[in-house]
């Protein structure tokens, strides 16, 4: 995997999304995730919801998402 196809499943996964993703070792990523979807909802679902957009990716090319999320 790469940055850029982590950003490309996660705004697609999340319409209206922005994601800025970093990570150069092709399995352990940090990304910054910008939803209004986000709004009102827990850290720790408003994780789930990105972590689903990745979904069996996570564990196997994705060894590791560090994530920070936020409504604009």
């Amino acid at each position: 995997m790469t940055k850029t196809e982590i950003k490309a499943l996660i705004e697609a996964g999340l319409p209206g999304a922005r994601a800025e993703v970093s990570g150069d070792d092709g399995q352990h990523f940090e990304a910054e995730v910008t939803f209004a979807g986000f709004a009102g909802k827990p850290m720790l679902q408003q994780h789930r919801m990105v972590y689903g957009t990745l979904g069996e990716r996570m564990g196997r090319e994705i060894h590791a998402l560090q994530l920070k999320t936020r409504a604009p």
